[in-house]
């Protein structure tokens, strides 16, 4: 398996665009080997095409179009096993899949989630952009608008799920559901806030910087290859780098 350096303790992939059934199994071979023991915590950058993701606490009835105008929007509906209600991932939408083995860390799942919440405060403080999450709603917001959802999930210590940050995707397909839960949510994003010429490859090296940050983690980017190598199995669809 790849070799880490002797001062990594986390490392970063940026996959490039992959669907979510696919990520999601990724998750569950990368968890299944930081819980073991024969890989390092570790921290998965992407995209997903067009999907809502409904977690544990989500109800169908907070997607408000049916089948057939899914169909033309061209986007899929999971079922998931994080926190949270309703929410969407698609093109433009940074989202980050951390897999991080908790007890090393020395944290519970309520201070890693306020860790994610600083992170992308930091992210997004780089790029001009005042957000705040004190006394919210879990994620990160700007005035009455949510910027970045969080969901994520413990399992034998080991987190899975993640956040995601709104860079620059197609905002209307939030329309069609009940962000969080909440009738009276609103989202944004960056490109929204007047930051038009930013993309996610751009907020990739921050967001990772950042996360090691948030952590007290040193970063250690690797390949897609990489990861193929460290779980044994076909790691991408789409590829990426930093």
């Amino acid at each position: 398996m790849p070799r880490t350096s002797a001062a990594s303790d986390l490392i970063v992939f940026h996959l490039g665009r992959m669907d979510y059934t696919s990520a999601l199994k990724l998750q569950r071979s990368v968890h299944a080997r930081v819980a073991n023991g024969e890989m390092p915590s570790t921290l998965l950058l992407l995209e997903h095409p067009h999907v809502y993701t409904l977690g544990r606490r989500g109800s169908d009835a907070d997607i408000l179009i049916g089948p057939e105008r899914r169909a033309e929007l061209g986007v899929e509906v999971e079922h998931v096993d994080r926190g949270g209600e309703v929410t969407y991932h698609g093109p433009g939408q940074l989202v980050g899949y951390p897999i991080i083995n908790l007890k090393e860390w020395g944290g519970g799942p309520l201070k890693y989630v306020r860790a994610l919440e600083s992170m992308l405060i930091a992210t997004l403080a780089d790029l001009g952009i005042v957000a705040e999450s004190e006394n919210r709603p879990t994620g990160v917001w700007i005035d009455n608008a949510k910027i970045a959802a969080i969901g994520v999930r413990v399992s034998r210590g080991v987190t899975t799920h993640g956040f995601s940050l709104n860079v620059d995707p197609d905002l209307s397909y939030f329309e069609h559901i009940v962000p969080c839960g909440d009738p009276e949510a609103h989202v944004t994003s960056v490109a929204d806030q007047g930051q038009a010429d930013v993309d996610v490859a751009s907020v990739v090296p921050i967001v990772a910087r950042k996360f090691g940050v948030s952590l007290g983690r040193t970063v250690e980017w690797q390949q897609a290859e990489e990861l193929q190598e460290w779980i044994g199995a076909t790691a991408t669809a789409g590829g990426g780098d930093r």
